[in-house]
């Protein structure tokens, strides 16, 4: 069994935040996997289903972003699992919009999401970076990743995000270079 945890906030002012990829992402692939219904645990929203042969629990944690980790943690000690079997989806502002790359543990850089996790659980987990670019000065960053995404992003948003569940086979097998491959030639098209 697996644990993927889409970060975001909950409430829908948020919905459509960058800062917010992560909840899309989850979502996305709930309902192209054809995951069970939504259930209200570990102070957030899950979902169990299959992808790849594996089962995974799609956990969206409700505790706002900079207490992600308690979630999490709460979930991984309820199914006596390790680091390894914990994929996080997040935006990433290292990245181009759109670009997606995967890693195994690195440091938080400043996205408070991670930061907790790390505190509540170690840094050793499997990071799904979902791009949303750089607003270009360090003083616009809080305004950007907690703003909406804009109308002329839609199209590369859904792309990603379509992407990115149609290939989350190859994650759910560890194959974390050929799912990042697969889904840049998916973007291309």
């Amino acid at each position: 069994m697996q644990l993927w945890v889409g970060l975001g906030n909950p409430g829908p002012k948020y919905a459509m935040h960058r800062h917010n990829v992560g909840f899309m992402a989850c979502d996305v692939m709930a309902d192209m996997h054809g995951f069970g219904p939504v259930q209200k645990k570990f102070q957030g929203w899950m979902q169990e289903g299959r992808i790849g042969g594996e089962r995974i629990m799609l956990l969206k944690p409700a505790t706002f972003m900079n207490e992600s980790g308690r979630s999490v943690g709460e979930a991984m000690r309820f199914f006596k699992l390790e680091l390894d079997a914990i994929t996080v989806f997040h935006d990433e502002l290292d990245i181009a919009p759109f670009k997606v790359k995967v890693k195994v543990g690195g440091g938080h850089a400043g996205h408070n999401g991670l930061r907790s996790i790390d505190q509540h659980c170690g840094a050793d987990f499997r990071r799904v970076r979902l791009g949303i670019g750089h607003p270009g000065h360090k003083d616009r960053v809080h305004g950007y990743v907690l703003g909406n995404y804009a109308k002329a992003e839609m199209d590369g948003l859904t792309d990603m995000l379509a992407a990115v569940s149609a290939e989350a086979d190859w994650l759910a097998k560890g194959d974390n270079a050929r799912f990042m491959s697969d889904v840049a030639l998916r973007m291309q098209d």
